[in-house]
């Protein structure tokens, strides 16, 4: 990937734009502290971390820990995912291209080092240039150059005035504040190191940390964002490899509250369970697969590179997968059939795979597929290699993937190479041009189209496919600066036409999020925010 000064994905806030924010109303809630939390419980989970420093990762579980420890200067208080001020006074734009954040005085990383408007330009200057391939730096791709002007204020110069969507984005994975006297400037630092230096400034802090194990967090009494004091003290995060075995923990009560991720088969036997109870929240995580453009079949660096044949590969996978099937045996309804790039419920979502691939409603048709590689000359069967992560995004993965490998082979069309590789691994393997085909999910970073649109598909994405269309390009960078919300929609609506064309990925499924709870915990929030946050959980 070239360096993130290139980059250019900006998100988008739902609904109308907000210029200002300031920290009216939230006074009271925001200047709680941590000092009368008590008790403890245990959360248990199967997602898996691959760095808690915020540059060298973005994925669901390592972000869940970045949730917990690390302050914001804006944040999503519970309930919405409208973002307010967290350990900031104020954010506005103070010109176009101009954003000015006032931080609150006197703020404190846990081991007692000041935190500073330095600390926060230290913040995103790391993330920008440290660039990792499996970091959310590409988020930032709008940023020009960060200024602290006094101790308290920092000033975002930002390419492209009225951003629509810079606020979200200071809540998202990418902008978590570090301590500038413990994380290195230009690599990721290791989680040990970051542990061992409490350098945490969020509602919890990390007392002990066995990667991929065990971490056990306890309340920070000095933490002064939006959020609160945390009503538990003691917070028990328990990693398991088998999912079957978290759904047996949770209904037998030696943990507390299972999130992410349970079978669909798990969940609906627990929803029968009277021992527990099953929280169900709004949805935006998809699973889709993707291509790379240049290792796919007759993709550009293979020996027989041809632009025509392998989109015609990727058509014919398009045409033959059935959605519906999955959702329904695989996942028993818990997820939904998804035919476009931005899912259901939110503006501008069309439906435009139905369209133009499979039967035209919806079901796979194998004629079409058939007709497709003829006409570019494509033997068949086709090779494809095709790999999927049995561990991050759940054990119905194998069944999911085996069932995607049925459909395609059941026309004599492809012989489907399948393969899985363990998240640690798959995740460094995926952005090294190792996999040809693969699974991936996404959660969003907020609830909006654009989300779903510019990590994926902007010149240098996050998926790192070699997939590059300037017009596609020049497009999201329309949408995320255009203040009439019809335009907006009509250029969000446009992006998924273009992209649904050229099919860099093809969507599967859309989901709920859903975790599982003692009948004695209270307080598990799944909001259109899509953080889990352990701070207002609550036991007995």
């Amino acid at each position: 990937m070239t360096s993130a000064s290139t980059k250019r994905v900006l998100g988008a806030l739902a609904g109308t734009a907000v210029f200002a924010l300031t920290l009216a109303g939230c006074a009271a809630t925001g200047g709680d502290t941590g000092g009368d939390s008590s008790g403890s419980l245990i959360v248990g989970t199967t997602d898996k971390v691959t760095f808690i420093d915020p540059a060298g990762s973005y994925d669901n579980g390592s972000f869940a820990i970045m949730n917990q420890v690390y302050p914001f200067l804006l944040n999503s208080p519970q309930g919405t995912s409208d973002v307010e001020p967290d350990i900031a006074v104020s954010a506005e734009y103070t010109s176009d291209t101009d954003y000015t954040v006032v931080l609150k005085p006197g703020l404190k990383f846990a081991n007692g080092h000041d935190l500073t408007s330095s600390d926060v330009v230290f913040s995103f200057e790391r993330q920008l240039t440290i660039a990792d391939e499996n970091g959310p730096s590409v988020l930032l791709g709008n940023i020009d150059s960060v200024e602290a002007t006094d101790d308290t204020t920092v000033v975002f110069h930002l390419k492209n005035g009225n951003d629509q969507t810079f606020a979200q984005i200071l809540s998202s994975p990418a902008a978590p504040i570090v301590d500038e006297e413990v994380f290195s400037a230009d690599s990721v630092t290791p989680d040990a190191d970051i542990v061992a230096a409490n350098a945490f400034a969020g509602q919890y802090v990390i007392k002990s940390y066995d990667f991929n194990n065990l971490v056990e967090f306890e309340a920070n009494p000095d933490y002064q964002g939006v959020l609160g004091a945390a009503k538990t003290k003691n917070i028990t995060l328990k990693y398991y490899t088998d999912a079957s075995n978290l759904k047996l923990d949770v209904q037998e009560g030696n943990i507390d509250v299972a999130h992410r991720s349970l079978s669909a088969t798990d969940i609906a036997d627990l929803q029968g369970n009277d021992n527990v109870n099953v929280v169900v929240g709004p949805g935006g995580e998809i699973r889709y697969i993707v291509f790379n453009f240049n290792t796919q079949p007759f993709g550009a660096t293979t020996a027989e590179a041809d632009a025509a044949k392998a989109l015609a590969v990727r058509q014919a996978v398009a045409d033959l997968v059935d959605r519906q099937e999955i959702a329904d045996q695989v996942y028993k309804g818990t997820y939904l059939p998804l035919y476009s790039y931005v899912p259901d419920g939110l503006t501008g979502a069309t439906q435009v795979l139905k369209d133009l691939y499979g039967d035209g409603s919806g079901g796979p048709d194998a004629d079409k597929a058939a007709k497709t590689l003829a006409d570019a000359g494509v033997a068949t069967p086709v090779a494809l290699n095709l790999q999927y992560n049995p561990d991050h995004y759940g054990e119905s993965s194998g069944d999911e993937y085996a069932l995607v490998k049925s459909q395609l082979e059941a026309t004599g069309l492809f012989a489907v190479n399948l393969q899985s590789t363990e998240w640690v691994t798959y995740s460094k393997d995926r952005t090294a041009d190792l996999y040809p085909a693969y699974q991936l999910g996404w959660f969003p970073d907020y609830s909006d189209a654009d989300n779903y649109l510019t990590p994926f598909f902007s010149t240098n994405n996050f998926l790192g496919n070699h997939y590059d269309n300037t017009e596609v390009n020049d497009l999201i960078v329309a949408q995320a600066t255009e203040t009439d919300p019809a335009t907006r929609q009509s250029d969000i609506e446009e992006i998924q036409a273009k992209v649904a064309a050229d099919l860099s990925t093809v969507p599967l499924l859309q989901g709920s999020q859903i975790a599982v709870t003692g009948k004695d915990v209270t307080g598990a929030v799944l909001d259109g925010s899509f953080k889990f946050r352990y701070g207002s959980l609550v036991k007995g």
